[in-house]
């Protein structure tokens, strides 16, 4: 299970959703520390820009493809075939529901005011038993930080989870992760949003296609600037594939 594919540097784990929720499950009953991020086509494209970005993705203990963009890319480029998608909210679902009768701290970190909140409200009512100790908004400053870290290291946080948006909130769990006390920091994008109920998830069909990227750019236009990777990711594989490069 530790077999990686290489996606423009980027390594993912060639893992299924079963198998990646075993492997964080086995990260929480341990006493180690360790990394989690879901990357889609538009994070890997950043990546390429940013060093500090691909060498904290590189270094990573577990890495999935959360896009059907990137298992599609291992195909077109024969590299080892990623056996599915698994993407970060249904991961964090799945792994909630692993531990909700087990003693594991659960602590939601980022989005708006109020969100996370209600995200461990909803989750709570979801998984009865789950043991989420703490939830604070992603509006924080620097000067902010020390206090943060420091309730979460007093509660004894097992699992954090945070959705600051990428690359700042894997950039900040890579930087934090030694004084935080965690045994797994997860990088979730947009989940608690949707775990909060704030935003919606695409349809089922959407999800069946691997459209859920379309869906949210039909529904929230302003993210068409930010989905111009996505065709930059598709003509850059293709490249590779005729090149060889």
């Amino acid at each position: 299970m530790n077999e990686k594919v290489i996606i423009m540097d980027v390594p993912i784990n060639k893992v299924t959703m079963e198998e990646a929720t075993n492997k964080v499950v086995t990260y929480l009953s341990g006493d180690g520390k360790h990394t989690v991020f879901t990357p889609n086509p538009e994070i890997i494209m950043e990546a390429q820009e940013d060093g500090e970005f691909m060498k904290i993705l590189q270094e990573a203990d577990l890495v999935v493809a959360d896009g059907i963009g990137v298992v599609l890319a291992s195909k077109i480029l024969k590299v080892e075939k990623l056996p599915e998608r698994v993407g970060g909210y249904d991961l964090m679902q799945s792994v909630l529901g692993e531990i909700k009768d087990k003693d594991t701290k659960v602590y939601f970190l980022g989005s708006k005011p109020g969100v996370a909140k209600l995200a461990a409200k909803n989750m709570r009512k979801k998984y009865p038993g789950i043991n989420i100790v703490g939830a604070r908004d992603g509006y924080f400053k620097e000067e902010d930080e020390a206090e943060i870290i420091k309730e979460i290291r007093d509660l004894q946080v097992d699992l954090l989870l945070v959705g600051l948006g990428a690359p700042r909130q894997e950039k900040w769990i890579y930087d934090n992760i030694d004084e935080l006390g965690i045994k797994v920091g997860a990088g979730v994008g947009g989940s608690l949003d949707v775990m909060a109920g704030t935003v919606k998830r695409a349809p089922k069909a959407f999800q069946k296609l691997g459209l859920e990227w379309f869906y949210r750019l039909i529904t929230n236009p302003r993210r068409a600037k930010r989905m111009m990777r996505l065709p930059k990711f598709g003509i850059k594989v293709v490249f590779m594939r005729l090149t060889g490069k």
